[in-house]
């Protein structure tokens, strides 16, 4: 079951009231978006969008686009929020169930993809890609050290099609797996530009007075939220990333990365 990170924290910086709405960009399985919807009855609505048309939820005054955030301004062209969430994280769907590669733990195919309509997967970038161009995706988005030597072996023992197959190849290159994953990960989804492209939408159609919370689960996420919103008009209401307390940490272990940074538009 999928545990939304930092609730509390999440509640406290989007101050949801009755008879707002808000949107959540990465709605997977809905866990924030309950709390949010429990907070703005009777009629405040969620506008929640979720890439994966795998992933279907169904609440009472939610109303779900299949669409990813990177379209933000005009899938909500007709919806004027007084909040906008980002978790920016995987859900535990995504990791555990979908047999899309995700996770090194479960021998899988090498797909990767949030929305399958996408003609890019990671065993099309691990059996076409030039080495060069591996070794830069390794680098740029896993900041892994031996990028080099991995690519190179990834080339050398060419066809792969599994995670495991991955997995031993990283192993025998010294390199850290969750790297690798992350990078093919983020290369396939285009993860960080549609960051880069949604957050100056978001700032846009937020009403006088919303409020924008991003978790981000990574450094190379982060860098880019902090910089938004350094440059952003919106009044930073965190002065550094909220992280997960030490209760949360040993019920959902996975928080440990969560980082969230909020503003507010004046």
């Amino acid at each position: 079951m999928h545990i939304p990170v930092l609730q509390k924290q999440v509640l406290q910086y989007l101050d949801p009231k009755p008879n707002e709405s808000f949107i959540d960009c990465t709605l997977n399985g809905g866990g924030h978006t309950k709390l949010i919807l429990e907070k703005t009855k009777p009629k405040g609505k969620v506008l929640g969008i979720e890439w994966d048309k795998d992933i279907n939820i169904k609440l009472d005054r939610l109303i779900v686009i299949n669409d990813s955030y990177v379209n933000l301004e005009k899938i909500a062209k007709d919806f004027k929020p007084d909040g906008i969430l980002f978790d920016l994280g995987m859900s535990s769907w995504h990791i555990e169930d979908s047999g899309k590669g995700f996770s090194f733990l479960k021998d899988e195919p090498l797909d990767m993809r949030y929305n399958s309509d996408n003609d890019l997967t990671a065993e099309k970038i691990l059996n076409t890609y030039s080495l060069k161009e591996i070794e830069t995706i390794l680098r740029e988005y896993g900041e892994e050290r031996y990028a080099r030597k991995i690519a190179k072996a990834i080339v050398e023992n060419r066809p792969i099609k599994t995670t495991f197959q991955l997995r031993d190849i990283i192993k025998i290159s010294r390199g850290k797996i969750h790297r690798t994953f992350q990078a093919l990960r983020i290369a396939v989804n285009d993860e960080l530009n549609n960051i880069e492209k949604a957050l100056p939408q978001a700032e846009k159609i937020l009403n006088k007075g919303g409020r924008l919370v991003v978790i981000s689960f990574h450094s190379l996420e982060d860098r880019i939220v902090k910089n938004f919103f350094k440059n952003s008009s919106l009044e930073i209401l965190t002065k550094k990333p909220i992280i997960s307390s030490e209760e949360e940490l040993k019920d959902n272990p996975r928080s440990r990365p969560a980082k969230l940074r909020a503003g507010i538009k004046r």
